[in-house]
């Protein structure tokens, strides 16, 4: 009877198992699997540019003068001079500040000058006693000149015998002697008296030139002097004055391209601190001498505009230009495109045409570069879209990602 009540489980399934987690591990297998298989497939991705536009050529435009070579270099003054006294002492008086213009011969400061004006008052004095001697000597002499001629005249009436006269004409003598002496130390008295008049005023600081005050060296209390430079705490000048007039730049062109500088060429200046500003410009000189270290050779640039925010020291890049073609010659053709967008240099070049999400890879005949810009006269035409990037990573049809210009 108790056989007859219990529950026969041998025909139902196994209620431990769980059928949904083994589809769950397939799937995930599935999704792995086909992560797997397109990282592996899947195209590479492009290669990052910004797309630039090919521009046309204005009429007067930069072809008319085009960029030869470029160099980097600085502002420098051609008169410039550190302003010292010509003798040591205590500064007194400080006349000048940085930035103040000063004019030629303008007193910049002054120097303690009591020992030097009590030398010169002695020696003014010593003058005097010496015009003083040479006016008594003159006295002597006129009264030996009178004793002579009554001697003379005495010894013809046979009042006094010879050796009386000849021994007044022997004062005369020595008296006259006397008297080229003392002529003589009452110019070197003189002498002494200029010399230190000339010290004297060698207390008194003036500006050589006119100019700006770019330096103040000096204070008022502090010893300056030429001949102690490095020394204690001597200074060597009170300050230092540019002409602003005679602003130049100087640059070192690599020799290799020196034959594409000569004197008097057309040049564009443009300052570091002011890169959007070109400032027409020509090559004073080419210096005849080479760097050995550096294999450069110093060419010197003026400014043709003269400007208070040039400043010595000052960076400068200067692109030299070719000569302006005459007038009525055939304007040039082809583009202008950045430099960047350029891979190779000289007469030919190669750029890289954007195509959607592709390159073309196309060989152009460069002209001049014109600062940031190259002169494209062959193998672009307005409006063609190029990209920039590395451009070593590129070939024609290779996939490219764009992004915005910065």
């Amino acid at each position: 009877m108790l056989n007859q009540l219990r529950i026969d489980r041998s025909d139902e399934p196994e209620s431990g198992g769980r059928p949904w987690l083994k589809w769950l591990l397939v799937l995930v297998l599935l999704i792995a699997l086909a992560a797997g298989a397109y990282a592996w497939f899947a195209p590479p991705p492009g290669v990052p540019v910004t797309v630039v536009t090919a521009r046309a050529i204005a009429g007067s435009g930069a072809a008319a003068g085009g960029s030869l070579l470029d160099a980097a270099g600085y502002v420098v003054a051609r008169r410039a001079a550190t302003v010292s006294a010509k003798v040591t002492g205590k500064v007194t008086e400080v006349l000048i500040e940085e930035g103040s213009r000063v004019e030629a011969n303008q007193v910049v400061a002054r120097l303690d000058d009591t020992n030097i004006r009590a030398s010169l008052n002695q020696t003014q004095a010593q003058l005097e006693a010496q015009r003083a001697q040479l006016q008594q000597v003159r006295v002597n002499l006129a009264n030996a000149e009178r004793d002579v001629a009554r001697r003379k005249g005495l010894v013809e009436q046979k009042f006094i015998s010879p050796a009386e006269l000849d021994v007044a004409q022997t004062s005369l003598d020595s008296l006259r002697a006397s008297l080229a002496t003392t002529q003589r130390n009452v110019e070197v008295a003189q002498r002494g008296v200029e010399l230190a008049q000339r010290n004297l005023d060698d207390t008194t600081v003036r500006a050589p030139f006119a100019g700006v005050i770019t330096v103040k060296a000096a204070q008022v209390g502090e010893i300056v002097s030429p001949l102690s430079a490095g020394g204690g705490f001597t200074r060597t000048g009170i300050g230092t004055v540019v002409d602003m007039d005679s602003l130049e730049v100087e640059v070192d062109v690599n020799e290799n391209f020196i034959n594409r500088v000569k004197s008097g060429q057309p040049a564009v200046i443009k300052l570091n601190a002011y890169p959007d500003w070109a400032i027409p410009a020509s090559v004073i000189a080419v210096i005849p001498t080479a760097d050995r270290a550096k294999a450069t050779v110093k060419v010197r640039v003026a400014f043709k505009e003269k400007d208070e925010r040039v400043l010595p020291e000052m960076g400068a890049r200067v692109s030299f230009l070719s000569d302006a073609p005459a007038e009525g010659a055939p304007k040039p053709s082809g583009v202008l495109v950045p430099a960047d967008a350029v891979l190779g240099t000289g007469d030919t070049g190669a750029v890289f045409l954007v195509r959607g999400t592709t390159v073309e890879r196309r060989a152009v005949k460069l002209g001049a570069k014109t600062g940031s810009d190259y002169t494209v006269i062959g193998g672009l035409s307005a409006g063609d879209a190029l990209a920039v990037g590395d451009l070593a990573k590129l070939g024609d049809g290779a996939r490219i990602v764009i992004r915005k210009a910065p």
